[in-house]
């Protein structure tokens, strides 16, 4: 057990990368290298199984916002010391339609948009707090710090087992509480961390690009009242609309800070 301790903790040590909106150290289990190519492929496998979207004014205005994010994107980073941090990045931002209610960005700056989230958004604005949002994930390394937990989470699961090994009954009993603990106890609140940081970092993108933060919170707003129960916060992956809202809230002010840094200081709603 001790041998293993020591070389989880080697394994954190060595295995990290700075997140460039926060300065925290990241988990980095697994590189980018290996990460973006397989990113790159299951997007064009996605795009070539669903119905893309071209040319009409919804499609070009994805386009349009996508390009507008990244540029922020681009221009915070450069500002920050870290030119070049999107040079392995292939920007690229489709509308499919799907009913769903939902938007996702692969690691790389794969973006999709389904039709769904639409009449919600409402406006450019509303749209490119999703897309803030969304590319967020994609630049704080989130999927690879996803990857790298859930790698943790089975060598810890490994290293229980072995411990328990001459113990059938413990070995099970540990098992279940391993199961469930590591789940409730890290998994999840380590995805609603990931959730929130996207959310801060997107609200920031948009101000940069131009857009009136305070469409972030109206956004959530209008989320709230799609309906559907939600589970428990502390059961969920997300946040809860309740506390996303106050979050957003808090920190439009900061957005708005942060835009006027680059000159921006007219928002479009």
């Amino acid at each position: 057990m001790k041998k293993v301790s020591l070389l989880v903790f080697v394994i954190i040590v060595f295995s990290c990368n700075t997140n460039p909106f926060t300065g925290k150290q990241t988990l980095a289990l697994v590189p980018n290298s290996q990460i973006l190519p397989m990113a790159f492929q299951q997007y064009e496998e996605f795009l070539n199984t669903n119905t893309v979207l071209k040319n009409t004014s919804e499609a070009n205005m994805v386009k349009n916002v996508g390009q507008k994010i990244s540029k922020a994107a681009e221009r915070y980073l450069t500002a920050n010391g870290y030119a070049g941090y999107l040079k392995d990045y292939r920007w690229e931002y489709n509308l499919v339609k799907d009913k769903q209610a939902n938007a996702w960005c692969m690691p790389g700056g794969k973006i999709v948009i389904y039709t769904g989230i639409l009449p919600i958004t409402k406006s450019e604005a509303g749209l490119a707090a999703v897309m803030g949002h969304e590319v967020a994930h994609a630049l704080a390394n989130h999927g690879q710090q996803r990857m790298s937990a859930g790698q943790l989470q089975a060598l810890g699961a490994v290293a229980g087992n072995i411990a328990f090994m001459d113990n059938p009954e413990n070995q099970a009993i540990f098992n279940t509480a391993y199961g469930v603990g590591s789940d409730v106890g890290v998994m999840k609140p380590f995805s609603r961390g990931h959730e929130s940081e996207a959310d801060k970092i997107g609200l920031t993108l948009m101000a940069i690009a131009g857009y009136d933060p305070m469409e972030s919170v109206r956004l959530w707003e209008r989320m709230s009242k799609q309906g559907g129960e939600a589970p428990p916060e502390i059961l969920s992956t997300h946040p809860s609309n309740e506390t996303r809202i106050a979050n957003l809230k808090s920190w439009v002010s900061e957005a708005k800070a942060e835009a006027k840094k680059f000159g921006v200081t007219n928002f479009k709603k």
